[in-house]
């Protein structure tokens, strides 16, 4: 049932897969400040309306069982968070507080699954 790199259903977001699939808190944050507000805009528009479905698709299965293409989805989604705070919460804001986010280093992950 998966097609290309991610379950089936979300082949719309294949087109964000590339550059989107931060696997590490540090690589998304990098990726809100790296891409500008017209793609994080459209990458936002893109998950907004399969985030509901991809979570309950996610959330049905333990973390460690995730076939490649779900932990592609469940990094997609961890990116959209990221862009969710630029774009829901920062708004107008998101490029003033910008710089400020690169003094703040992410130092500790959660171990890996």
């Amino acid at each position: 049932m998966m097609s290309g790199h991610l379950p089936a259903g979300f082949e719309s977001l294949e087109p964000y897969v590339a550059q989107w699939s931060g696997r590490t808190a540090a690589e998304r944050a990098g990726l809100r400040a790296m891409f500008g507000p017209d793609e994080r805009a459209a990458f936002h528009a893109a998950c907004t309306p399969l985030v509901k479905d991809g979570l309950a698709l996610l959330d049905a299965r333990p973390l460690p069982d995730l076939s490649p293409a779900e932990r592609r989805l469940l990094d997609l989604f961890l990116a959209y968070a990221h862009v969710s705070l630029a774009i829901d919460v920062q708004a107008g804001d998101e490029d003033r507080h910008s710089p400020l986010r690169e003094s703040m280093r992410i130092t500790r992950e959660p171990a890996d699954f």
